[in-house]
């Protein structure tokens, strides 16, 4: 099963647990350190990958040595970079994470190169024989939001490719703006803070079905703890999340596209895919990071038998 994920690629140095920012040149010793791939693009392609597809993943980064560590753990990770552009105006997008006790994740940011990618980037022949696309955040790879792209989407979906869309972004211009890729795609993922931005409702089932009605075949509203909503035509239907000890919630949401997008592409209908999706951010929330205890599918159907 081949999956292209696009759009933005970030590197996450992470650090837990911290409580605070020491004063003045103090030092504290943390349990943990980790560099990962990141962002709704590269961080859903690593976990795609380790549950079994091989995965293309397009996008825009640094001519950098941030860069080069990125490509070198998506290539442990056997995802195919090959889509990858290097531009050497624009550093390689990267986050520094202090991870909390509690799980929380506050982040410092910088958006980099992720906001040059262009349809010109994008192979169409690469979406149209693809069985899935992915596009993650295109609220901060806003460069695609150009009929040439959505017409490649057009031309994916007509020959049978699975288009879903999950976002990056809390900031409402942004995801006002990643409002017009819904027509082009057929499932949508965003958290909850997302849904209401885009749609003005703080309901969560009325925000589901406002996206909804907005083209895509399916909504999942993600909500951490409270589980997820799943709004199709047959109504918005409730998943709990599966209780495990929250370490880092860095990620979930790439792990719930991951294995959403897994369950698809081997046929399973959408309440499926969700139960994967669950079961994948469930996996990823006990360890540090996006790609967190995600070993392969088995492992992670395992929590729900």
């Amino acid at each position: 099963m081949t999956v292209v994920t696009l759009g933005a690629h970030i590197l996450d140095v992470l650090a837990r647990p911290v409580e605070g920012i020491p004063a003045g040149q103090d030092t504290v010793v943390v349990e943990e350190i980790r560099a990962t791939a990141a962002g709704a693009a590269a961080g859903t392609a690593v976990a795609l990958a380790r549950l079994g597809n091989e995965v293309v993943s397009v996008g825009a980064i640094g001519d950098d040595d941030l860069g080069d560590l990125l490509v070198a753990i998506m290539n442990r990770n056997r995802v195919d970079v090959t889509g990858l552009v290097r531009r050497t105006a624009d550093q390689t997008s990267a986050s520094v994470l202090p991870i909390r006790g509690d799980g929380g994740r506050p982040s410092f940011h910088v958006p980099g190169a992720n906001l040059t990618l262009t349809p010109a980037a994008v192979e169409r022949g690469l979406l149209v024989a693809a069985d899935a696309v992915h596009l993650g955040g295109p609220d901060v790879t806003f460069g695609l939001n150009d009929p040439a792209f959505f017409a490649m989407l057009t031309a994916a979906r007509a020959g049978g490719t699975i288009v879903t869309m999950d976002l990056l972004s809390n900031l409402p211009d942004l995801l006002k703006g990643a409002a017009a890729f819904l027509p082009h795609v057929d499932h949508v993922l965003p958290n909850l803070e997302q849904a209401t931005a885009i749609t003005g409702e703080t309901d969560p089932e009325k925000a589901a079905l406002a996206l909804r009605a907005e083209g895509p075949a399916s909504v999942v509203v993600t909500m951490g703890g409270d589980g997820s909503l799943l709004a199709t035509a047959r109504g918005v239907r409730h998943l709990p999340a599966l209780p495990v000890d929250v370490v880092d919630t860095t990620g979930c949401g790439d792990a719930y596209c991951a294995g959403f997008v897994t369950a698809l592409v081997r046929s399973h209908d959408v309440d499926e895919a969700a139960r994967w999706g669950t079961a994948a951010a469930a996996t990823v929330a006990q360890g540090l990071g996006s790609d967190a205890g995600l070993t392969d599918l088995d492992a992670v159907l395992a929590l729900l038998d």
